[in-house]
């Protein structure tokens, strides 16, 4: 092959990838950033369920399995009935 076709194929492999991701559904994005947000969790099954709440209303969930809560204002400020922070 030459270099071109090689820079052509890389170049539309490329922009696969990357309109791939934009097509997945929110659902879908919720879910796997949530199952890396809660992968530390003791109970993961209630905080991938209040962060899959928190994520489909703020459209965004914090880096990293604690913390960060600054990347996502939505997600910081939403508090449960008795005040405490709703999403994990």
């Amino acid at each position: 092959m030459r270099p071109s076709s090689v820079a052509i194929i890389l170049l539309v492999l490329l922009c696969l990838a990357s309109s791939l991701q934009a097509t997945l559904p929110d659902g879908n994005l919720c879910d796997m950033k949530c199952k890396i947000r809660c992968f530390k969790a003791a109970v993961k099954d209630r905080c991938i369920k209040y962060c899959g709440l928190c994520c489909a209303e703020c459209k965004c969930v914090p880096s990293g399995t604690y913390g960060n809560k600054d990347e996502c204002p939505c997600y910081r400020d939403k508090k449960s009935g008795s005040g405490k922070p709703k999403c994990p």
